[in-house]
């Protein structure tokens, strides 16, 4: 019988999490931006790549990063920390893409690192209203409670919903 080394076996979790859909109801891919911990639906998560080659465009928003061509996929990408007016820092080998899948399109989060899938159930998510401001306002869907941690659960769909990431359909519309 061959061991299994841990990176196989987070995939494995996360692959048999992803096959059971009565599982990702309340999951979320946890990842860190500087000291504070985000999370994404998991349902919306197609898959976390290495850093690659980032190929810039043109007369985009400073978050915008460019794009990568993914298995034959143009995919925009969004630096996260620039989209929360975060300073920027260099890309390290911890820092990943996760690819989310909304709508018909898929984008690239850029992220200093990620934690893990949590389950969090509705009643540890606290509303998150009175929150944010200005350009971040309705980002944050809620407060996911985990111990004695708090992750901020993102609204995806607010999150990437900007007209810039719609660069390949644009230029054929």
């Amino acid at each position: 019988m061959t061991e299994m080394t841990a990176e196989q076996a987070s995939s494995a979790d996360a692959e048999a999490l992803l096959r059971d859909d009565d599982n990702i109801e309340n999951m979320y891919l946890t990842f860190a931006i500087g000291t504070e911990t985000y999370g994404v639906p998991i349902a919306v998560v197609t898959e976390i790549v290495g850093m690659q080659r980032i190929m810039t465009v043109p007369d985009v928003p400073r978050y915008i990063k460019g794009v990568i061509n993914l298995r034959g996929k143009v995919i925009p990408l969004m630096d996260v920390r620039l989209r929360f007016n975060l300073e920027e820092r260099a890309y390290d080998d911890r820092t990943v893409i996760i690819v989310l899948e909304l709508g018909t399109s898929p984008v690239g989060l850029i992220v200093d690192r990620v934690s893990e899938v949590l389950e969090i159930a509705d009643d540890h998510i606290d509303s998150a209203n009175g929150l944010g401001g200005g350009d971040s306002q309705g980002l944050v869907q809620g407060l996911g409670r985990v111990g004695e941690n708090v992750a901020i659960i993102l609204n995806s769909g607010l999150l990437v919903s900007d007209a810039e990431l719609s660069m390949p359909e644009a230029a054929t519309a």
